[in-house]
């Protein structure tokens, strides 16, 4: 877990004090447990969340006329979450 925080996180950003890194870490935590798509979920993309208004599209290589694709930055930017969204 050190070597990943440290790889994908801590030798892009200069923590400027303590509470500048405390807000960091939790942000980036934050993502890689939540946002981040992990290797124990098998190939491809998960499936959306239960409670979600996007229906299912018939295909995985293009997207229906009605959909589009968020980008949430995350750190400035440093790393980006990605969700489907009706237009």
């Amino acid at each position: 877990m050190i070597g990943t925080i440290r790889r994908e996180c801590l030798d892009w950003i200069i923590p400027l004090s303590e509470e500048n890194l405390r807000q960091t870490l939790k942000a980036w935590v934050t993502h890689y447990n939540r946002g981040r798509p992990h290797t124990a979920l098998g190939p491809g993309v998960p499936d959306p969340p239960a409670n979600s208004r996007v229906p299912l599209s018939t295909s995985r290589h293009r997207l229906d006329d009605f959909r589009s694709v968020h980008a949430k930055a995350i750190l400035c930017g440093l790393h980006h979450e990605y969700s489907l969204a009706c237009v």
